[in-house]
This record gives C-alpha cells, structure tokens and sequence, in this order.
C-alpha cells in the first residue's frame, strides 16, 4: 500500500473514530519511502512486528522485532519502514472515549503519552502474545452488540497503557515535589495496606503515627510534619478516620461481636473501643448495628 493508501485508510477510520469515539483494525502494509508528518486528532497504540524507524518530534526511534508504540495527536511522527512487510494490529481513540467514567488521568499526563515522555516499547516474546491477544479481543468486541463493549475495550485499553507502564524505568513516572510528599503517599499507602480486614484474627499491627513512623524508617516528628503539610491533617487525624470506617463497615456488614471487632482493631479491651467509637463519631458501636438491622 502506498502512501496515498495509507493516508486514505487513515482517514477512512478518522470519520469512524468521531462516530464511535475507538477504531481497531490490523496493520498489514508493505515497505514505503518516509511518509509526511502528519498531525492527528486522535491517539493511537499499536503494535508493530517489523523492523522500523519512528520519527517522533524532534527524535528518532529504532525498533525491530515486535514493538508497543504510543502516538499522541500533539505531536507530530512518521514510520519509516525497513522490512518488506509490516504486521501488527492498532486502536485509534480519543481522550473522551477513554475518560468517558471519569476515573482516569488525562492522558496528555500520562507517561506515555506525556510530551517528552517514551512513546515506543521493545516487547519480549511473552509481552508480544499478551499485547496481540488484547487487540485480538478489542479486535472481536468492535463488532458485537454487548450493551457494555464501551467500558470492554476502555478497559482492554487501559491493559496494555499499564502494561507498557511496567516497562518504564522508576524515574519516568510522576516525581513527588518534595520530601513531605513522598513520605506522605508512602504513608497513605501503608495506612490502607491494612484494609479491609477479613479476620478477626489478625487484628491491625499499624495503629499510631510512631507505629508508622518507624515502618516507613523516619521520626515521628517528620512524619507528623510532612503529612499535615500535605494534607492539612494530622497523621492521627487519618488513622482514626480509617479506622473508623473499617469498624462501621464491620458493624454493618459482618456478624462479629463488638469484642471481635475491638480486637481486630488493635483494641485491647472492648471497652478502649467502644469509648474510642464514641468520642470520634458521638454514638456507640451497638447504636450503629442496631440501626443496620
């Protein structure tokens, strides 16, 4: 196919993309001189089983064997082909396709898709059959009629993104400012490690913000500061708020006795737990179950 037929078939699934929001379909061209770079208003990941050059910006990009590539509409590229034949499969979408349930980060600031960031991907023989499976199933699910193929292919989407976000080097993904903020998040992650808690017998080890503290390898005082200045709340002030809620959830949705559910707490006595309860959320722990029945 020359150059003329690959822009026609690009456009040809541009008008498509605005119907639907995601287009997929196999690669299957043959050697061309370098084509023009051209602006998209879609993104774009594909994978590529040739030898190649991609032409991203201001740099170019050598790949060989079966590769994950990324293309961002705000940044020009171009594929130049040094194999006979070039296979792969590639989904066209648009941000609003994919943030369509609002959960994901805009993919402008995604580390793929971040300019100045690493759009291209060398997969091994096992990241090559996982890659080709997911686009063989957005591939099929493009033609059904599931009610929900929408949110299907989002998520198959957003499978490989992770995917190709395991491969990137530690210093690629988004940088904490400081250091208050690294040891808040480390904080945070540690504090809801803990949860849910699905024995009664193997009650809470992290209670305390000197608990944390020494867990994370840091003084309690930096602790203490940093989390306050990230979030303009006490370390404690996040320990008894999680704590809380794990117990109503408990009250609520389990049949463990209020003793069981001290005890998996970190309470010592039922009675610590119950005036702990109390002094946080105004009531007792047997008026909250009482109203769930």
């Amino acid at each position: 196919m020359d150059d003329k037929g690959m822009a026609a078939l690009c456009d040809a699934h541009a008008v498509d993309l605005k119907l639907k929001g995601f287009k997929v379909y196999e690669i299957e061209t043959g050697a061309s001189r370098v084509p023009a770079y051209r602006r998209k208003d879609f993104y774009k990941v594909c994978i590529l089983n040739a030898k190649s050059t991609i032409h991203y910006a201001d740099r170019s990009i050598n790949l060989e064997g079966s590769s994950l590539f990324f293309a961002n509409p705000h940044i020009p590229y171009a594929a130049e082909l040094h194999s006979e034949k070039q296979t792969g499969y590639a989904c066209l979408f648009t941000e609003t396709f994919l943030k369509a349930n609002e959960r994901s980060q805009s993919l402008q600031e995604s580390p793929l898709f971040k300019i100045g960031g690493n759009p291209a991907f060398s997969l091994n023989t096992e990241q090559a059959a996982f890659a080709n499976t997911i686009f063989k199933k957005m591939l099929e699910e493009q033609s059904t009629d599931y009610l929900y193929k929408n949110d299907l292919i989002r998520n198959y989407i957003n499978l490989l993104i992770h995917e190709a976000m395991k491969m990137q080097p530690a210093d690629n993904f988004i940088k904490h400012k400081n250091a208050s903020s690294r040891t808040t998040s480390l904080f945070l992650e540690l504090l809801e490690r803990q949860f849910p808690i699905e024995s009664a017998d193997r009650p809470l080890k992290l209670k305390t913000a000197q608990d944390f503290a020494q867990n994370l390898s840091v003084h309690v005082n930096h602790l203490n500061r940093s989390v306050r200045e990230i979030t303009g709340k006490p370390t404690t002030a996040h320990i008894a708020d999680r704590i809380i809620s794990e117990a109503k959830a408990l009250l609520q949705h389990t049949d463990w006795s209020t003793a069981e559910i001290a005890y998996a707490l970190g309470f010592e006595y039922p009675t610590y737990f119950n005036n702990y309860f109390k002094r946080i959320t105004g009531t007792i722990p047997k008026a909250l179950r009482a109203k769930a029945v």
